[in-house]
């Protein structure tokens, strides 16, 4: 049996951090003077954009303007993007003359990349022309991203401000952030991407003859292969960049015209964790206490590291069924060992282990290896970052404002159990305030277990299934907890492009975005409107509790934890763990 955690596995996840920490330094300073109001030599850029779209950048919004303007804003993108998938077929740049997009998988597409959840339940290079990318898919990458930065940006601004009700501008932020993070930061990735062999053209795709003919099961012979063409590298930069993670290829990271080397697989996943890192150094900054931006950092860190190393242990520890039948899954001079099933040989378990740790955490989606192919626990514990509700660095702008709301959860019950005014950053935290945190950390949870729940329950759920017993229940499990949290990777196995799953899913990804979105900008209005306790009354304060500190970093994490692990456990218990003991145990199927 293979040693469960390898050198080169640490030193990987070691490396991988130092890089994160490093750069989220310079990333958290340029995102907060992006925040504050773009750089004054910048401005001139900005102000032809706002007099072409009607926008006057001095009129702040409260949370009820700001939150209707991100609404409609964004139902408009589902409108766009679902015209485009409808009329492909008449439309330019469409050299394979794909027709157009059924009506169920197209709205489902739609809703999918303007939440920035980015599922797929169709092959990218079969289903979607060059212009559909571009235009629709690509162009909500960057929007998408922009829209979860914007109200992450709106719940600092509450924090940091004393009693004025605004929160800012949505049309002002999106174009801001569009503008001066994500457009110049593509842009650079893009060339350093296709530097490293990521295809960018608009060519039809290329059938290749192949040099030894290939033997199909029905006795027919294949002898060329298509090879498909495309804008990739400049939707691959905003796909990692804005953590949105949809492929243009159906194999989507795993695939070599998408990620062709070890140093394109390490910059991508380094790309992933870059602004929603940068914003927890972002809000340190805007809050006026730096080290409460570290702190977030520093819970963040701590429960990836744990589900890191958790993913790698069990994936080096192999299948011991195939052991059972006389594989040899030992690690050795001419062999990794461990679960190779499912994963690219160019990577190996260690790079594949933590880009689907990093993918799940982050709320992107991209994979590099299949995750139905995990061993079960391996699985569940990707499964269980979605579940947590993706705050474990997460989504751009999600994932922080995500973690700020269990930041005020453990502050409020820590204030409960010790008798302690329940106070964040100054902030005093009330019963009203409470009920929107409540409202949006419960809301992803009902929409994974009644998803679920259907989807087990009914025939047409049942028949996108693939395995039986608790493979299957985890097929859906997944599915449900990626649409609800906004992820978007798949446990594959699932035939999910069907009426039953393309609306229930879509119902999934849509309130997981916006229903969270509302009781978030709720609260950020509440706080907003609240004077602010001056710092050092509050270093001062022994009745307050610090927030800044390795108590409060770990009571985050066990807050993060245990209200994901009393939501779901039982969940769990009938899908990675049953399956975990198949695994374990030959003879009858539990």
């Amino acid at each position: 049996m293979a040693a469960p955690i390898t050198l080169q596995m640490v030193l990987l996840l070691g490396g991988y951090l130092a890089l994160v920490w490093g750069l989220a330094q310079p990333m958290g300073r340029w995102l907060a003077a992006v925040a504050d109001g773009a750089p004054t030599r910048l401005r001139r850029v900005e102000a032809g954009l706002f007099r072409l779209c009607g926008i006057d950048a001095t009129r702040e919004q409260g949370w009820r303007g700001y939150a209707l303007s991100l609404l409609l804003f964004n139902a408009l993108g589902v409108a766009a993007v679902y015209a485009l998938q409808r009329l492909q077929a008449v439309l330019p740049l469409n050299p394979q003359a794909l027709p157009a997009v059924a009506p169920d998988s197209a709205l489902n597409t739609a809703i999918s990349f303007v939440t920035n959840t980015n599922w797929q339940g169709y092959a990218g290079e079969s289903t979607m022309s060059h212009l559909t990318q571009m235009l629709g898919l690509g162009v909500q990458n960057f929007l998408s991203a922009a829209t979860g930065i914007a109200v992450a940006f709106a719940l600092m601004r509450a924090f940091a401000r004393q009693g004025t009700g605004t929160l800012g501008s949505f049309p002002v932020d999106v174009v801001r952030i569009t503008l001066y993070v994500l457009l110049p930061l593509s842009f650079v990735l893009a060339l350093v991407f296709a530097g490293q062999g990521v295809i960018q053209n608009f060519s039809p795709d290329i059938s290749a003859r192949l040099i030894e003919p290939w033997l199909q099961a029905d006795g027919g012979t294949l002898t060329t292969q298509t090879l498909p063409m495309g804008p990739v590298a400049s939707q691959e930069a905003i796909k990692m960049l804005g953590t949105n993670g949809g492929g243009f290829m159906n194999a989507n990271s795993s695939h070599p015209f998408e990620n062709p080397t070890p140093w394109s697989n390490l910059l991508q996943m380094v790309v992933i964790f870059l602004i929603p890192a940068g914003l927890c150094v972002t809000f340190g900054r805007m809050v006026g206490d730096r080290r409460q931006g570290h702190a977030l950092l520093a819970a963040m860190t701590l429960l990836f590291v744990i589900a890191v190393l958790g993913i790698m242990a069990f994936e080096q520890s192999g299948n011991p069924k195939l052991a059972a039948l006389g594989a040899d899954t030992a690690a050795s001079a001419l062999q990794p060992g461990g679960n190779m099933e499912g994963k690219e040989a160019r990577f190996g378990i260690a790079a594949s282990a933590l880009f689907a740790a990093i993918t799940t955490a982050a709320s992107c989606g991209a994979v590099n290896a299949m995750h139905a192919s995990l061993t079960p626990l391996a699985g569940g514990i990707a499964m269980l970052l979605m579940q947590l509700g993706e705050v474990v660095f997460g989504g751009v702008g999600s994932g922080l404002y995500g973690m700020l709301l269990f930041a005020v959860l453990a502050v409020f019950i820590a204030a409960l159990m010790t008798g302690r005014s329940p106070e964040y950053l100054g902030k005093k935290i009330e019963p009203a305030e409470m009920k929107r945190v409540s409202i949006a950390l419960l809301v992803t949870p009902l929409l994974v277990l009644i998803g679920t729940a259907l989807a087990v329950s009914t025939d047409a759920g049942r028949a996108g299934l693939l395995n039986p017993g608790g493979a299957g229940f985890s097929e859906a499990l997944y599915a449900f907890s990626s649409a609800a949290n906004n992820n978007g990777s798949a446990f594959a196995g699932l035939s999910a492009n069907t009426p039953f799953y393309n609306t229930a899913l879509g119902i999934a990804m849509a309130l997981g975005r916006f229903a969270v979105i509302v009781p978030v900008l709720a609260l950020a209005g509440a706080l907003a409107n609240r004077n602010r306790t001056p710092r050092d009354a509050v270093d001062g304060n022994a009745a307050a509790l610090p927030t800044h500190g390795p108590l409060f970093i770990v009571l985050l994490a066990l807050t993060v934890l245990l209200v994901g692990a009393l939501t779901y456990l039982p969940a769990l218990a009938l899908g990675p763990v049953v399956e975990h003991l198949n695994m374990l145990h030959s003879g009858r199927t539990l």
